[in-house]
C-alpha cells in the first residue's frame, strides 16, 4: 500500500482525510512520520501556504507528501478571513475568538454567502500538483453543535439545514471542501498508479 505522509499538526484534518482515504493509502501526519516542526504559513495565497509546507516535508524526507491549506472567504467582508483563517483573531487566536472576531464583522450584515476553499499539494516523485476543492454556504449568526472545528459551528453548507458542528463527519463529508480537493488527489494517484 502506498505511503504519504500529510504535512499537518492537526488531528482534526488528520482524521477527516483518513475517512476519505478510506485505507486506499497509508497516511501518516507529521507525528507518526516523527517530525515535530511547525510550519509557517507566510504567505498571502492558499496555494503558496500549500507549496510551502509540502516543499519543506519533501526536502527533510525525500519522500511523496501532501499539505493543504483551507481558508474561509466571506463575500461581504471581501474574502475575509481568507488565509488568515486560522490566525484571524491574532495573538489570541482560538477557534472560538476567530468565530467571535468574524460574527462582530458581519454584524447585520443581510449578505452571509460564504465558502470554504482547500488548496492541496501533492509533490510526488519531484513534482509538484495542485487540486482545489470549494464548499460554498452561509454563515449564521449563533453557534450550533459541538463536532468538528474552526469556523464549523456557524457554517451551514448550500444545501443543509445544519452547520458542519452538527453533522457527524461522514455526513459532512458530503459537502466537505476538503474532501472535494482530496477525491480529486485520490483520483490522480489511481490513474498514476494504473499507467
Amino acid at each position: 500500500m502506498k505511503t504519504l505522509i500529510f504535512a499537518t499538526n492537526n488531528d482534526h484534518k488528520v482524521a477527516e482525510i483518513k475517512s476519505v482515504l478510506n485505507n486506499r493509502f497509508n497516511l501518516l501526519s507529521l507525528k507518526d512520520a516523527g517530525i515535530n516542526i511547525d510550519i509557517p504559513e507566510p504567505y498571502p495565497t492558499l496555494e503558496e501556504n500549500a507549496r510551502e509546507k509540502a516543499r519543506v516535508i519533501n526536502r527533510l524526507t525525500d519522500e511523496d507528501c501532501f499539505s493543504e491549506d483551507t481558508g474561509l472567504e466571506v463575500t461581504s467582508l471581501n474574502g475575509e478571513p481568507g488565509v488568515k483563517s486560522a490566525r484571524y483573531s491574532g495573538e489570541n487566536r482560538s477557534f472560538e475568538n476567530n468565530i467571535d472576531k468574524l460574527l462582530l464583522n458581519l454584524g447585520h450584515q443581510k449578505n452571509r454567502e460564504a465558502q470554504f476553499r482547500t488548496v492541496i499539494c501533492l509533490i510526488r516523485k519531484g513534482k509538484e500538483k495542485l487540486f482545489e476543492g470549494v464548499c460554498k454556504g452561509t454563515i449564521i449568526a449563533e453557534r450550533k453543535g459541538n463536532a468538528g472545528f474552526g469556523y464549523d459551528p456557524v457554517f451551514v453548507p448550500e444545501g443543509a439545514e445544519k452547520t458542519f458542528a452538527e453533522m457527524p463527519l461522514n455526513e459532512k463529508n458530503l459537502f466537505s471542501h476538503r474532501k472535494k480537493a482530496m477525491e480529486k488527489l485520490i483520483t490522480f494517484l489511481l490513474s498514476e498508479e494504473a499507467d
